[in-house]
């Protein structure tokens, strides 16, 4: 036997399954859209602060490496790591590191990305902060084009290095790539 195409159960029927496929075909294409609003921000190398932060007689900078997926809706993942030891060596500290889990950003009018999350700080002489928030504005390029900016929030106020004494947080000045590369795209 035919189906009964004439049947008015069956044309509410394939009218619902038509409505459905509409809406499932939409809700895939959004979540395309969506998928495809992504700017990742990735690299990593040495860059230099181009100054003697701590007074030591040293240019002062620093080695990082990032890996970061920033969404459209402003959320983000990945991970940064900052990391002034050695022969970068900053505020008499035989190590200073800034190793945190993104989990905001944005892509900022010029091109840059700016995104936080929560960090881990070590400062190498046994004494280490967790979940303190940070912030990092990045711009392409490779040496002598790409720059970072760390902001560590609510710690570190007024240590040498920090460009906005009284605020409350350590806001180290921008860095310039020295070798390796940050891509934003």
């Amino acid at each position: 036997m035919l189906w009964p195409l004439k049947d008015p159960m069956v044309k509410t029927f394939l009218a619902s399954i038509a409505a459905i496929l509409l809406i499932a075909g939409l809700v895939v294409s959004t979540h395309t859209a969506l998928a495809d609003d992504v700017t990742r921000v990735t690299g990593g190398g040495t860059a230099t602060f181009n100054a003697d932060l701590d007074g030591d007689g040293e240019i002062d900078g620093s080695q990082f490496g990032l890996g970061v997926r920033i969404l459209g809706n402003s959320s983000a993942n990945g991970h940064f790591q900052c990391l002034m030891a050695g022969r970068s060596d900053i505020l008499g500290l035989p190590l200073m590191a800034v190793e945190g889990k993104v989990t905001t950003g944005n892509v900022n009018s010029d091109g840059t990305a700016t995104f936080g999350g929560l960090a881990r700080v070590n400062l190498g002489d046994g004494t280490i902060f967790s979940d303190v928030p940070i912030t990092v504005t990045a711009s392409a390029g490779g040496p002598g084009v790409g720059t970072l900016t760390l902001t560590v929030i609510g710690a570190f106020d007024g240590v040498p290095g920090d460009t906005i004494i009284g605020n409350g947080n350590y806001d180290l000045p921008i860095e310039t790539v020295s070798s390796g590369h940050v891509k934003v795209n």
